[in-house]
């Protein structure tokens, strides 16, 4: 797949970073990876906002009271400068991340909102507030965001036993720590009178995972060895769901990941001279996609097992993957034109190189963020995290369907019963 020549836009100064190394890549990974709109992508995101402005106007109630979400910097909507807002080498803690849709740095690692923003619109709620910047009760009354960015489902030690180097990172069981703390505060005395609280609730369990691949691709250790990770990283989230199920949870939503092979720094590091390493559709690399797959099928087999064990619980399967192919096999309906560039970062055929990056060195910002598929050669633009968020809320990328199972919900029945909508998904 031809890759489009980075448009020239703002250019910045140097800053006194030292050159990137693969190392540098893992950590920005962790923390963590106009153009002519179609009638129907036009129709698609006019029925997404036009149900956000429905939710955001109506004086209903919201579909559902509060959404507590758990996950990594596809999720972190604010931890991240409560860990690490002294740290200047964090460029996600400055302009121009953020820069599209708040006008300042959040904490977001992209250019703008992410799906779980687009979610809490969707539902009436008000964007979920970062854990660690709330103190009261009052402060959750809508829910709490624990994702951090650079966050692992499994804990450093895990690596560090198979010979896997790993300093202290952020991982699920801490959030879930978090998770008991809130509920201390919620329910002083007496955790079961929360149950309630969290029967009602809308709880996404991820996107996490990613990072406990993302790191140690980056370090280079063996492709065959990443591989038998999987089972347990799908087993820590397994456990996880269990957990809140016992606390009370009765709908969660599991994400699962996004299609690395389409990431641009990847598409950089692990580029092939073999035509057949690429996905002719997309231009994206094949093997890398291909075990993106692997731990989604690991991941759609472990919330079966779950769902017969606990039937009366909706456990919805969000397929960030099928959701995110449609951007970029079909990126012009989402009104994006570079889906495999990055908007910001170093230049080079991906947007991305390994002397500058978003933040750091010499690095580019583009003129039209929403018409790139990447913010920052890591992670997912506001443009293409809305496509995703689409197929998601509609119900399209869902099982069992979003829409469905939240009921009482006319944004979402909106958005799935649309006719204009649905044309997107058959061009």
């Amino acid at each position: 797949m031809a890759v489009p020549k980075f448009i020239k836009g703002r250019k910045f100064a140097p800053s006194r970073t030292p050159p990137r190394t693969e190392s540098d890549m893992a950590s920005s990974a962790s923390g963590r990876g106009g153009g002519f709109l179609l009638p129907a992508a036009v129709a698609a995101f006019v029925v997404l906002a036009a149900a956000v402005v429905q939710a955001r106007g109506s004086s209903a109630a919201p579909c559902v009271p509060r959404v507590f979400s758990f996950g990594d910097s596809l999720a972190d909507t604010g931890n991240f400068p409560f860990l690490y807002g002294n740290d200047s080498r964090e460029p996600a803690l400055r302009p121009p991340y953020g820069e599209t849709f708040f006008r300042r740095a959040t904490g977001r690692f992209s250019d703008g909102r992410l799906i779980v923003d687009f979610i809490a619109d969707t539902m009436g709620l008000p964007f979920v507030r970062p854990y660690l910047s709330g103190r009261t009760a009052e402060d959750f009354a809508s829910g709490a965001n624990f994702a951090v960015g650079g966050a692992m489902a499994l804990g450093p030690d895990f690596f560090r036993g198979r010979g896997v180097p790993m300093g202290d990172r952020m991982h699920l069981g801490i959030e879930m720590k978090w998770f008991h703390d809130l509920l201390d505060l919620l329910c002083p005395g007496n955790r079961t009178d929360c149950m309630g609280m969290i029967n009602q609730s809308l709880i996404l369990v991820g996107e996490i995972g990613g990072n406990d691949y993302n790191i140690p691709l980056l370090s280079r250790v063996p492709f065959e060895k990443i591989r038998t990770f999987t089972p347990s990283v799908v087993n820590k989230i397994s456990s996880t769901i269990t957990e809140l199920i016992g606390l009370g949870a009765k709908t969660l939503l599991v994400p699962g990941n996004l299609p690395i092979g389409c990431v641009p720094n990847y598409l950089m590091i692990f580029k092939s001279d073999k035509k057949e390493d690429y996905e002719p559709e997309t231009g994206c690399l094949r093997w890398m996609n291909e075990f993106s797959e692997y731990h989604n099928r690991l991941l759609v087999d472990e919330l079966e097992k779950l769902r017969k064990l606990h039937s009366g619980v909706s456990i919805i399967y969000a397929d960030y993957y099928g959701a995110a192919m449609e951007v970029y096999r079909s990126p012009k309906q989402f009104g994006i034109e570079h889906p495999l560039e990055a908007c910001c970062g170093g230049g080079g055929p991906y947007g991305v190189s390994m002397i500058a990056r978003c933040g750091y060195g010499e690095y580019k910002v583009c003129d039209e963020p929403q018409k790139y598929g990447s913010w920052d050669g890591f992670h997912p633009s506001e443009s293409a995290y809305k496509g995703i968020a689409i197929g998601l809320l509609r119900g399209t990328y869902t099982q069992p369907s979003i829409a469905t199972t939240i009921s009482s919900c006319p944004q979402l029945i909106e958005l799935g019963s649309s006719i204009e909508y649905k044309v997107l998904y058959d061009l």
